[in-house]
């Protein structure tokens, strides 16, 4: 019988309603009197934090994958349910995709759009995908698992505030989803590990991210400096513009990358690459050792950032971790 251990960190599933809103309150006991009995695999439940997830940060990552990486490296189960509140939901499983580099077990995240106690609450389909999700041995690595889909953690992005349908994989396409046969998953998109398990407990938090708009001052980029932050991530216009004329954001950006900040540029559009090999704007930041995120999401530039950082300050060790596949974060690639 398959080994689950089930983790509550609070978020919407959780909650209850107060004179305040929903709060975070359900323990993880809770929930599971709530989802009832599940054959075929024996859970355990434990209650590591109760935060709506807008309180979920670096910190608390940390937390979380510390507590994974005792019972992995210990053999205590065969997988990992994470009960999370949806609005930061994508940030924590990218995070926990690069601190875990290489798990071999699946550690899945889940949470709903609805309390668990709402008789309409979408929370327990959720849950017992992400149970069924976590006794299947071919899953290694971290996913999502939101209506009725399993999609990898360093894909996700949250897009629909109130609708069941909540998370799309970006980039790439979802490893499994439920239908009138069960569980398919796609075997051929499956993360097969080849390098050791590592966990990595540190990240580096003096991280940004900036979404260009038409007009917006270079000066601002100053501040940044100014306030020792040691990476910026950079959301251009589609495939990686960013203007000159003007304002010279490309000018201000290579005088932070000159200072030993790394940059990382993607692009507002979710879907899609950037290539910065397409417009004279592009080549232009390429020139100055600005690093380009190709198709990965903002939220793993972000967590990949903070982790890469953790490791060097050096900008040269940031781009060849940021050329490089870690967590299928990343598919335009030519570095394994």
């Amino acid at each position: 019988m398959k080994k689950i251990l089930l983790l509550s960190t609070g978020g919407t599933i959780a909650s209850s309603a107060s004179d305040e809103g929903l709060i975070p309150s359900l323990n993880s006991n809770h929930l599971l009197s709530i989802i009832g009995p599940m054959s075929d695999c024996e859970i355990t439940c434990e209650d590591i934090m109760c935060l709506d997830s807008s309180n979920m940060q670096p910190e608390e990552w940390i937390t979380i994958a510390s507590r994974i990486n005792d019972v992995y490296i210990n053999e205590l189960y065969d997988g990992i349910v994470i009960t999370h509140g949806t609005d930061t939901m994508a940030y924590t499983a990218s995070a926990l995709s690069f601190l875990l580099t290489n798990i071999s077990i699946p550690v899945i995240v889940t949470g709903s759009q609805l309390p668990l106690q709402h008789p309409l609450s979408d929370g327990i389909d959720n849950i017992k995908l992400a149970i069924l999700g976590g006794c299947e041995e071919s899953l290694k690595g971290v996913f999502i698992a939101f209506n009725r889909k399993i999609i990898l953690g360093s894909r996700a992005v949250k897009v629909r505030t109130t609708n069941f349908d909540a998370f799309e994989s970006i980039n790439h396409d979802e490893i499994a989803i439920v239908n009138g046969k069960g569980l398919q998953i796609n075997h051929s998109l499956l993360n097969k590990p080849v390098k050791p398990y590592y966990f990595y407990n540190e990240l580096n938090t003096s991280v940004l991210l900036i979404k260009l708009i038409p007009g917006m001052n270079p000066a601002i980029l100053d501040l940044l400096m100014n306030n020792n932050y040691k990476g910026i991530v950079v959301e251009a216009f589609g495939a990686g513009g960013i203007n000159f004329i003007r304002r010279d954001l490309i000018a201000q950006l290579e005088k932070m990358v000159s200072y030993g900040i790394s940059v990382v540029v993607c692009s507002q559009c979710l879907y899609e690459n950037s290539d910065f090999s397409i417009y004279q704007t592009g080549q232009k930041v390429l020139q100055h050792g600005v690093i380009q995120a190709l198709d990965m999401t903002s939220e793993a530039c972000v967590t990949k950032l903070m982790w890469a950082l953790a490791q060097s300050n050096k900008p040269e060790d940031v781009k060849l971790m940021f050329e490089t596949n870690y967590a299928q974060e990343i598919s335009l690639t030519s570095k394994e």
